[in-house]
C-alpha cells in the first residue's frame, strides 16, 4: 500500500500544514506551478516526491522537473502534466498521450478547481487537487490524500486548508 499526498499550484507557498500531511504519506505528487524550488525541497525531506512543473515556473524548475511524468504506482500507471484540463474537453495533446498510453489515473492541476471522477471513455481516474498556494482566484486551498493498495485506489480525501 502506498499513501499520496496529491498537491498543485503552491505559487512558492509552503506552510507547516502542508508539510504535516506531507509527513503522513509515503509519496507527495506535485502536479506544477511550483514556483520556489523551496517547496519542493522542503516536500522531498518528509516524503518521496514526484513532480512536474507548471506554465509559472522558472528554468530552474524546468530543468529538475519534467512537464509530462509517467510511472506506476501499486500496478496503476499514473500520467501527471500541470496544464491538461477536464476530461471531457481535453487539448489534442493530452488527448493523444492518454490513447497511447493508456493510463488509470489522469493528474493536472492548473485550473485551481478540484476535481475527482472518473471517464468511462477512456477509463480512468481524472484527479485535479484544485491549488493549495495563496495566489490566484480560488478562495479554498485544497489537496488530495489517498491510497492505491493492490491495484485499487481508495481512501480518497479532498481536504481543505486553511482559507487564503
Amino acid at each position: 500500500m502506498t499513501k499520496i499526498l496529491l498537491l498543485s499550484d503552491t505559487h512558492s507557498y509552503i506552510d507547516d500544514q502542508i508539510l504535516k500531511y506531507a509527513e503522513a504519506v509515503d509519496e507527495v505528487w506535485h502536479a506544477g506551478d511550483i514556483g520556489d524550488l523551496r517547496v519542493t525541497d522542503a516536500l522531498s525531506k518528509v516524503a518521496t516526491l514526484r513532480a512536474v512543473y507548471g506554465n509559472i515556473d522558472d528554468h530552474k524548475a524546468r530543468a529538475t522537473y519534467p512537464r509530462d511524468l509517467h510511472f506506476t504506482c501499486e500496478g496503476k500507471k499514473v500520467f501527471m502534466t500541470h496544464i491538461g484540463g477536464r476530461v471531457t474537453k481535453l487539448p489534442l495533446r493530452i488527448k493523444e498521450i492518454l490513447q497511447k498510453q493508456q493510463p488509470d489515473i489522469y493528474i493536472c492541476g492548473h485550473s485551481h478547481i478540484l476535481l475527482v471522477q472518473y471517464h468511462k471513455e477512456h477509463k480512468l481516474l481524472a484527479l485535479n487537487p484544485g491549488a493549495i498556494g495563496k495566489h490566484g482566484f480560488h478562495k479554498v486551498r485544497t489537496l488530495l490524500r489517498f491510497e492505491i493498495d493492490g491495484g485499487k485506489v481508495g481512501n480518497m480525501e479532498a481536504i481543505e486548508c486553511m482559507p487564503r
